[in-house]
């Protein structure tokens, strides 16, 4: 879970400061204020310093450098004073040796530092360890326009941080069973959490004066330094007279195979953290963030986006902010549930079922599937009213009206972090053409509206051919899915017959039940395999359409990949829900696939029940899998990975290897960045909402997988994967599109699932216009006094085809040849004057049904937009910290104008006396 802060990671209060946009007036006044200063070394124990490069500044500063204990640690130059920014890596035989001298000698030209070292393991592998000098990181921050501390300010407390310390307050008078300090961070662990709070302003060397300076080497964070360096090196040209540049290119090309900055030491330590104190800032993370003991405490999110940067840590922070919503969702859930475990026992319907001895119910296949009895049918009556029951449609439209909840909350839950962390006014640079771009249409340029430079341009006809076949290319991977889904649905056809004439009689009286499980099983194969497919057509789909910038080629990718696997995931899922049992026909009169197999019917308890069985198996299979491959696949390849170094080492297996090695021998980050993250949490955030209606429990089953989740993406991050680049995002960027569309969908599948998958609208018509207490405006348990046989139709055995005549006779039962049996419909009996017509009451359930629906839409988007509208984008006490920021802004131009005007006047008095003294 997610701090309540950004800013308070640990659930105390912390005062913010004013923001204000750039305005054009005396730096000394102010340039641009913001939020506050991050002192890179505010959460470290002193005394326990000596793991990073900030730690051994601090220490340099006072005369206290080590350099033996700085070299032997990895993070530095061999004189134990250069920090370490930035690693690349390339092997001795890889042939592009002149691209990579090209690229070096300009790497020296831009004043980086570069220092070369062979692996200790393998001599072919060269490390390029590269430092930034103070002169190079300020020229460079400068143009970045990279955001530093420059003046302290007073501020007021906001009301919000009261509202927490009441619920840590009520949180408190639990703590007999809660674990120690639910939630909140421990101060032992943190004692030095409470940050100095500053304006920011970008940097610039002619007004260095003005900046908030202790020690030029800290002053700049690692993850800011790593960021320069890596804008410096995506800049650089690596053939001279061509224009080729970048380090990306040359990844791709294999001149170097790893780049990354460096973690800042072993995230383990002998010492306790309560007593020593953090030896580093992965340590510190790994202890209060990615350790297991801590799964009930608040996420860091200031420690997080300090070592990650702002685009991680809004992840991190999305995913606290889902899952802490996801609490009443999965209690309410829960509730649901329980209320059909505590009125089983009352339920008219499932009573009727399960005392329904006398009624035989024709077979469900042709010819093995026998005559049975509709008691038989009693325990899945009983399971399909623990999820169908009348709370049901109370928590559709409640999921329908968290989901809006959820996302506009988190709107304002941004908000508040986008202004913690200095992203109010933060907009993304002038995206470069991708490389790619730039080598296909390098001969047709145009100026640039905005740099007014010449640049590569696609003509519109190139690009519109290029989107039809890409789009057509999506359409043919949607019929591929269909394709599956039918293969599906003849496995789900052919195997019923065969389970039902198996030999073993738990399986064969369960027929149906085995099929479903076995399809589902199939299913999920199926979507796993084509999971793989996707991906590749994805990406060629990309690459065809030649998008201009990286974010434009990430938003295509992600759109598609979203699109195939929502369909792939769900595809069967709708199929059970809207389409299973619904175009079957009626005994005598079959409708069949290919004019041979008969099209599986729903279980005489309805079809609810594989529904349950599909979303639950899908969803618990599909967490399972992802949580291995986001861990165990990790975990096995870096354990391959050290087993092949102990090997290669031989009896030196003491060998103390530098952080550069133990990073390199980690397993990079995912090739999209946090995408396959995004997606995993997008796709079960669409299971616990369009489906909830059928499964309630869902949300109680993402709960438990996120809190599972946040620990082992912060594992991941912490121990298993080298460093990622810290990059800023000012939000969750397509997601949060996809995430309101996924909204909308929910409450539209949710009205069909109640309306039509579910019993609860003929349940309702019965009780209303055919039960007992028809005409009455009573709808309770008494009221449905023979709803079973009312919904169950009669049908004449003589009249069944001979392909679809079943082996027995039916004389188990009563001794004689059955002459009648039962069937869900409402179609008019044999003997009567249309036999086999539908009946009134089916033409009021199809009206109830479709009214239901019109209804619960309308009024369930009714009350999507009136929270929408009543719940504004940003929270109150931030918008008055805009505008207290505004007036402070005003003050401090009027008092920096009226000094300017006080000082010209005694210049001018001064001048005029010098020249009156000057006058003969």
């Amino acid at each position: 879970m997610e701090a309540s802060s950004s800013g308070v990671t640990n659930g105390r209060t912390k005062i913010l400061h004013p923001v204000a946009k750039d305005v054009n007036i005396f730096f000394d006044e102010l340039e641009a204020v913001n939020s506050p200063c991050k002192d890179d070394d505010s959460l470290l124990h002193p005394g326990n310093l000596t793991s990073t490069s900030d730690d051994a500044s601090r220490l340099e500063a006072v005369g206290e450098v080590a350099p033996e204990k700085n070299r032997s640690n990895g993070l530095y130059f061999r004189d134990g004073k250069c920090r370490i920014d930035y690693i690349l890596v390339y092997r001795k035989t890889n042939p592009q040796t002149e691209k990579r001298e090209v690229f070096e000698r300009n790497i020296r030209a831009e004043g980086l530092q570069m220092e070369k070292e062979s692996s200790v393991i393998n001599s072919d592998i060269i490390f390029v360890k590269l430092h930034a000098p103070w002169e190079v990181l300020g020229r460079y921050a400068e143009v970045m326009n990279v955001r530093m501390p420059f003046r302290r300010k007073i501020y007021y407390l906001p009301r919000r941080y009261k509202f927490m310390s009441r619920i840590d307050k009520q949180i408190s008078r639990f703590r007999g069973w809660l674990p120690r300090k639910p939630m909140r961070l421990d101060k032992e662990t943190l004692p030095d959490l409470e940050e100095n709070d500053c304006y920011t302003a970008p940097f610039s060397q002619q007004r260095i004066h003005h900046f908030i300076i202790h020690n030029k080497d800290t002053f700049f964070n690692n993850a800011t330094r790593s960021r320069i360096v890596h804008h410096i090196l995506q800049r650089i040209k690596y053939e001279e007279g061509k224009n080729k540049i970048g380090l990306n290119r040359l990844l791709t090309n294999g001149s170097y195979e790893a780049a990354f900055p460096l973690h800042e030491g072993s995230y383990r330590s002998k010492n306790s953290i309560r007593t020593h104190g953090a030896e580093n800032h992965r340590h510190l993370l790994y202890e209060c963030w990615a350790s297991w003991g801590v799964w009930y405490k608040y996420q860091p999110l200031d420690l997080i986006r300090r070592y990650f940067g702002e685009k991680i840590g809004l992840y991190f922070a999305w995913l606290g902010w889902y899952t802490g919503m996801l609490f009443p969702a999965a209690f309410i859930g829960l509730f649901v549930f329980l209320y059909g475990v505590t009125t089983l026992d009352h339920c008219q319907v499932s009573k009727e079922v399960c005392q329904a001895t006398d009624i035989i119910m024709c077979p469900v296949c042709d010819k093995y599937c026998p005559f049975m009895r509709l008691s038989d049918s009693c325990v899945y009556a009983k399971v399909t009213h623990l999820f169908d029951n009348g709370a049901t449609v109370f928590f559709a439209v409640f999921m329908a009206v968290w989901a809006t909840v959820f996302l506009e909350f988190w709107k304002r839950r941004r908000a508040v972090i986008a202004y913690d962390w200095d992203l109010i006014d933060w907009e993304e640079e002038e995206e470069e053409i991708r490389p790619q771009f730039e080598a296909k249409y390098s001969k047709k340029e145009r100026m640039n509206p905005i740099s007014g430079k010449p640049e590569p341009y696609q003509a519109f006809t190139d690009k519109c051919s290029r989107l039809v076949v890409s789009a057509s290319g999506i359409f043919f991977m949607i019929c591929v899915v269909i394709a599956a889904v039918f293969g599906i649905v003849i496995y789900r056809v052919v195997t019923v017959s065969t389970f039902a004439a198996f030999k073993w009689a738990l399986i064969r009286n369960n027929s149906q039940v085995a099929t479903t499980g076995t399809a589902v099983c199939i299913n999920f194969c199926i979507i796993m395999l084509l999971n793989v497919l996707y991906e590749k057509v994805a990406l060629l789909l990309t690459n065809l359409e030649q998008p201009r910038t990286e974010s434009e080629w990430e938003n295509s990718f992600t759109l598609k990949m979203f699109l195939f696997q929502f369909v792939n995931l769900n595809s069967s899922t709708f199929y059970i829900a809207f389409f299973l049992g619904r175009f079957t026909g009626h005994p005598g009169a079959y409708l069949r696939l290919i004019n041979r197999w008969r099209l599986e019917e729903c279980h005489p308890s309805g079809c609810l029940i594989d529904l349950c069985m599909q979303m639950g198996i899908i969803m618990v299979l599909k967490q399972t899998w992802n949580n291995f491959m986001e861990l165990g696949y990790p975990l096995i390849q870096n354990w391959w990975t050290r087993r092949k170094v102990r090997q290669e080492q031989g009896t030196q297996r003491k060998t103390s290897f530098p952080q550069w090695e133990r990073d390199y021998n980690l397993q990079p980050m995912n090739a999209y960045g946090l995408f396959d993250e995004y997606l995993e949490m997008i796709l079960q955030f669409g299971f616990t909402t369009i489906f909830v209606a059928a499964f309630p429990l869902a949300p109680l089953l993402a709960l438990l997988n996120n809190i599972i989740e946040i620990r082992l993406d912060a594992y991941k991050f912490v121990t298993q994967w080298r460093r990622p680049l810290a990059s800023r995002a000012k939000d969750i960027g397509i997601w949060y599109g996809i995430l309101e569309g996924i909204g909308i969908l929910s409450v539209i599948t949710n009205a069909f699932v109640i309306a039509i998958t579910s019993d609860f609208i003929p349940r309702l018509v019965y009780a209303y216009k055919y039960g007992p207490c028809a005409g009455q405006g009573e709808a309770g348990q008494k009221c449905m006094v023979g709803y079973v046989n009312a919904s169950l139709s009669v049908f004449l055995i003589s009249d069944f085809e001979n392909r679809s005549e079943p082996a027995s006779d039916g004389s188990e039962f009563s001794g004689t040849p059955l002459k009648y049996c039962r069937y869900r419909d409402y179609r008019d009996p044999p003997h009567s004057l249309v036999p086999y017509g539908y009946t009134l009451q089916f033409w009021h359930v199809l009206a109830a049904r479709l009214a239901f629906i019109i209804v619960f839409e309308h009024l369930v988007f009714c009350i999507k937009h009136l929270i929408s509208y009543l719940i504004p984008d940003l929270p109150k006490d931030l918008r008055d910290r805009m505008r207290r920021e505004k007036y402070l802004i005003q003050e401090m131009m009027y008092e920096a104008e009226l000094e300017r005007l006080q000082k010209e006047r005694k210049e001018r008095k001064k001048n005029g006396k010098a020249h009156h003294n000057e006058w003969p």
